[in-house]
């Protein structure tokens, strides 16, 4: 499958979108089924005449005949997941940043036990300017839509504390640390962490060293400095871990993934 993954143009999005794609009936498949790795973000998508079915590893996009707008919110992707398309489908999906969709909408609930939410409509009017914007043929066009409808949901808050309390899981403070200066309990703690950012503490701080260690491969190829540098006390360790968020070994993985792409996909 060809895509373009793109970047907002808006200031104030960038800030919490790290970007999105489009896909239309008629474009080309590289394969029609591809893996996708481990991310802290959000996604929401919605495909136009398509069922999905989401299992925890799988997700197969199926075409229908009946008309329908099928949309998803995807928040707790800890593992690998493949995804199968039968046929290609008019897709949208965006990426919010941790904590980023909570700007543009109030009261989300995330399942403590599950990794999406299907029937994902946040706002009365969500399906209808979906479905327009992902009717509308020109490329530009469409992403001043999609833009502007996220800019219209917009709303200014104050999530300090929680984006400090990222920063402290992210540079491997202990949760218990960190519950103990909220003065709370480490339980209460992680009850709120699944509610606002939809997995565990220890499963975000894992996924984010795992995106860490992507980015910082870019500059530096010795898997042992790597492992150093992501506070793994010995390679072995940090094979072990590597495996278990990518289902291969680093060195099959930095062989067959193109990390400059923002999707991380392997084709299959």
């Amino acid at each position: 499958m060809t895509m373009q993954f793109l970047k907002p143009q808006n200031q104030i999005l960038k800030n919490y979108i790290e970007g999105y794609y489009f896909i239309s009936e008629n474009q080309s498949f590289q394969s029609n089924r591809y893996r996708t790795f481990p991310t802290n973000f959000c996604l929401t998508t919605v495909c136009q005449n398509t069922k999905i079915v989401s299992e925890k590893k799988r997700i197969s996009v199926l075409p229908i005949s009946n008309p329908n707008l099928c949309s998803y919110l995807f928040y707790n992707i800890s593992s690998p997941v493949e995804i199968i398309y039968e046929k290609p489908r008019s897709e949208l999906t965006t990426y919010f940043k941790p904590l980023g969709i909570l700007y543009f909408l109030d009261n989300l609930k995330l399942g403590v036990d599950n990794h999406a939410l299907p029937d994902f409509q946040p706002h009365p009017d969500y399906l209808t300017e979906m479905d327009r914007i992902l009717n509308i043929e020109n490329k530009e066009a469409q992403i001043v839509a999609l833009e502007n409808y996220w800019l219209s949901k917009y709303r200014v808050k104050n999530l300090t504390a929680w984006e400090n309390i990222l920063s402290e899981i992210e540079n491997g403070n202990k949760i218990r640390e960190i519950a103990n200066k909220l003065n709370i309990s480490r339980q209460y703690f992680h009850r709120m962490f699944l509610a606002h950012i939809g997995k565990s503490p220890s499963d975000y701080r894992k996924v984010y060293r795992f995106r860490s260690i992507i980015e910082k491969h870019k500059t530096e190829k010795k898997f042992i400095k790597l492992s150093h540098e992501s506070w793994y006390f010995d390679q072995p360790h940090f094979n072990r871990d590597f495996k278990a968020l990518a289902n291969t070994n680093p060195s099959s993985f930095f062989k067959n993934v193109d990390v400059k792409d923002c999707n991380l996909w392997l084709y299959l």
